[in-house]
């Protein structure tokens, strides 16, 4: 694909000048882009939407309540090209760009997708764009109206696709449309996602240095074989004996023991860890004594709870991939969703885990988990799949060389992904290139209390710019990060907010400091503990 792709690209180029003359000119700009030639591609639709018009597919908001009519009213007037990808036969990826018609800022967005992708992100789009940003996102290639992963069986381009090929023809096309559009290029790229979206921030560095200046990979789903692996030994752990199943019920009782052995340890009692590594909670108080309560735990849910926290290991004891911490077993977003579900098979890990090895790794719908020896579904997932989805290479010279920089975070209370995988992540990027290397392009921040990509007891709100709330490099990685591209300037503390109910029109809750790691947060020992202010990053 290389020589063919770049000549293709050139010529589309050239003929994109013209566009970029009636750009500038204001001649039907917009409208004459359905006639880009584009290399493996093909603009369907090209129209200028009118201020507060755009209305998104019904499909696309479904059990969204973050957008609706209200939102996109607030959108201002733009050129949007959709556009088809077809870098192989199989191939059909659904591709949005979206330009702002005057105000454009001179940088390109570039939008993630969670879980198993299929649909195209309008909401994150449309805060970009009311920002200045050209923005970009994709449904990788196949649509999330066929639930699970099936829509792969069969299928191996549209796996490629899924895997990373859609991001980068995304931001290929995304490039070449707006330098139709206006003329010129776009003077920087960024991308953030988090957790499938998190992984495809990492493959985009790892695989296509050039793509994006400044990346932000939140909670990334990075060791892909390795993450739902575990999630097939979690469903194992919890459903191949009924007796062994916790429900939802029992999990505040554990959050409860967990919070009276460790809270206190940070020097704050806020129901919030600051770092679950050093709570050596032990599962065994919980064990019910006399009879079964929701206060207590039976024997064969004690030894489920212990096989959670300890993570899947292969038959010669080897981690397969980190457990989960304790601190964030309770909440709308902790394990009831995620890993225990309302019943027995019923949580989000298992339906992820079951799609992916039946639709993706066996091919076969009827495949059945509870038998399966872990080393190997491993070894078959790994076989079939590793090179497409995961994204661990540690070696990230070639991105570092064209000067991107790279901003990874975590929730210490993620109760999908272990919190623990992204710090082994960046400790294979430290033992590759070394500290320094690795320090001067690279950040992680762990952050207390947060659950799965947001939410929960911690101070969370860092990465989205809001209106009602301060948008500079001290409170927004996404502004550090542009900092850090464009004025060189390294980020080091970033201020988290927690707003009332979560909402920042509603005013703050609490604020705490988010520190580079292995730095965390500590408390002076004097002041409101409320307030940022009051902690300084240590490396206790």
């Amino acid at each position: 694909m290389g020589k063919t792709f770049v000549a293709i690209l050139v010529a589309g180029l050239t003929s994109c000048a013209v566009f970029g003359q009636a750009s500038r000119s204001g001649a039907h700009s917009c409208d004459s882009l359905a006639q880009l030639a584009l290399p493996n591609a093909k603009v369907t639709a090209a129209q200028e939407v009118a201020a507060g018009a755009f209305s998104p597919p019904p499909a696309a908001e479904m059990g969204m309540p973050r957008g609706g009519a209200a939102f996109y009213a607030t959108l201002p007037k733009f050129c949007r090209i959709s556009i088809t990808g077809t870098p192989s036969a199989d191939s059909d990826i659904k591709i949005e760009v979206w330009m702002p018609s005057s105000g454009w800022n001179g940088k390109l967005h570039g939008e993630g997708n969670g879980g198993f992708a299929g649909d195209i992100d309008y909401h994150s789009m449309g805060i970009e764009l009311t920002q200045g940003y050209a923005t970009v996102a994709t449904d990788t290639g196949h649509s999330a109206s066929v639930p699970g992963a099936s829509w792969a069986t069969g299928h191996p381009e549209k796996l490629i696709d899924y895997g990373y090929r859609g991001i980068h023809q995304m931001t290929q096309l995304a490039k070449a449309t707006i330098e139709a559009f206006y003329g010129n290029n776009a003077q920087h790229a960024y991308f953030t996602a988090c957790s499938n979206g998190g992984r495809e921030a990492l493959m985009e560095a790892q695989r296509f240095p050039a793509d994006y200046d400044g990346i932000i990979a939140g909670a990334p789903a990075n060791f892909w074989t390795h993450l739902l692996t575990n999630a097939i030994a979690n469903a194992q752990a919890t459903t191949s004996d009924p007796a062994s199943y916790i429900p939802p019920s029992k999990l505040p009782a554990i959050a409860q023991a967990v919070n009276a052995a460790c809270d206190a340890k940070d020097g704050v009692t806020d129901g919030v860890l600051n770092d679950p590594r050093r709570c050596h909670f032990e599962p065994v108080t919980l064990l019910c004594k006399v009879s079964d309560s929701d206060s207590c735990l039976t024997a064969p849910q004690l030894a489920a709870l212990k096989k959670l926290y300890a993570g899947a290991h292969d038959s010669h004891g080897r981690e397969i991939f980190p457990g989960y911490l304790p601190g964030g077993e309770d909440g709308p977003g902790g394990w009831a969703p995620w890993i225990t579900g309302t019943a027995p098979g019923k949580s989000l890990l298992f339906f992820f885990g079951i799609g992916y090895f039946s639709g993706i790794v066996y091919e076969k719908a009827d495949w059945n988990y509870k038998g399966v020896s872990l080393d190997e579904a491993l070894k078959a997932a790994d076989e079939k799949t590793a090179r497409i989805l995961n994204a661990t290479d540690s070696n990230l010279a070639p991105f570092k060389a064209r000067g991107g920089k790279l901003i990874i975070y975590h929730g210490w209370n993620d109760a999908a992904i272990s919190a623990l995988n992204s710090i082994n992540y960046y400790d294979s990027v430290v033992a590759k290139m070394g500290l320094h290397d690795t320090e001067s392009f690279v950040r992680l921040y762990m952050v207390p209390g947060m659950q799965h990509c947001g939410g929960g007891p911690g101070a969370t709100s860092f990465v989205q710019r809001h209106a009602d709330a301060p948008n500079d490099s001290q409170h927004s990685a996404q502004e550090a990060i542009e900092e850090w591209v464009e004025k060189g300037v390294a980020p080091s503390t970033i201020i988290a907010t927690k707003y009332i109910g979560d909402d920042p029109s509603k005013g703050v809750k609490m604020t705490r400091p988010l520190c580079p790691y292995p730095l965390a947060a500590k408390y002076k020992g004097t002041g409101d503990t409320n307030d940022a202010a009051n902690f300084v990053c240590s490396k206790e």
